[in-house]
């Protein structure tokens, strides 16, 4: 349990770690990505990440950090997709502890939903995030078609969470409470989720209600 607290509180893993924090972003950001961990906290690795580029605390340079995470995240894609081409079903089937499969149903109605977008849409959505390269590996997807839309969703979750964190950092409540901070990015982060959900069930009732009564 202490070990989830840390990981969710970039300030402890800065604290734990120091200048090594920015290689533990890194290997974080890429098992989210491709090893079916869905629980670690990308988002707010992201945020934190600019937050602490501008503070000072970290010395590698913003603009190196922002094309080596989006390295980081494009690999863990690539890892996933590969793994879902090789055994994506017999994972499905075991429906683990970890890996579980109503996160698989969740991230296959996602994509039937959107489509090609959802490997951009879905880098916002935590366990989609996750989910997403095996279920396209499963589903064959072409790999050119999935390195595109896969490389476009890695720039723009880096570089807009990160630039977010860069410059919001700035701000005292922000600043002085980054757990608090953390918490509300990834309740925003689950959002669009949430308001699937709910749509989805208010067309379940709606639909529902409109069926004949056929009893006798």
């Amino acid at each position: 349990m202490d070990l989830i607290h840390m990981l969710m509180d970039p300030a402890q893993l800065l604290d734990r770690f120091g200048t090594a924090f920015w290689w533990v972003a890194h290997l974080i950001v890429f098992v989210e990505c491709g090893l079916f961990f869905p629980i670690l906290p990308g988002d707010s690795l992201l945020f934190a990440v600019g937050m602490f580029s501008h503070s000072g605390q970290l010395a590698m340079p913003l603009w190196v950090s922002l094309i080596t995470l989006t390295i980081a995240a494009f690999g863990g894609n690539v890892v996933g997709y590969e793994i879902g081409r090789g055994a994506g079903a017999k994972l499905y089937e075991r429906d683990g502890r970890f890996i579980k499969r109503t996160y698989f149903d969740q991230t296959i109605a996602f994509f039937d939903r959107y489509g090609r977008r959802a490997l951009v849409i879905g880098r916002f959505v935590p366990i989609v995030r996750t989910f997403i390269t095996v279920v396209a590996g499963v589903g064959r997807m072409p790999r050119a078609t999935f390195y595109t839309w896969s490389a476009v969703g890695a720039v723009l979750w880096v570089l807009l969470i990160t630039v977010l964190g860069y410059f919001l950092g700035t701000i005292p409540a922000i600043r002085d409470n980054l757990e608090t901070a953390v918490l509300l990015i990834v309740a925003i982060s689950v959002l669009p989720m949430v308001i699937e959900g709910a749509r989805a069930w208010l067309r379940a009732r709606r639909e529902g209600s409109a069926a004949p009564d056929v009893r006798a």
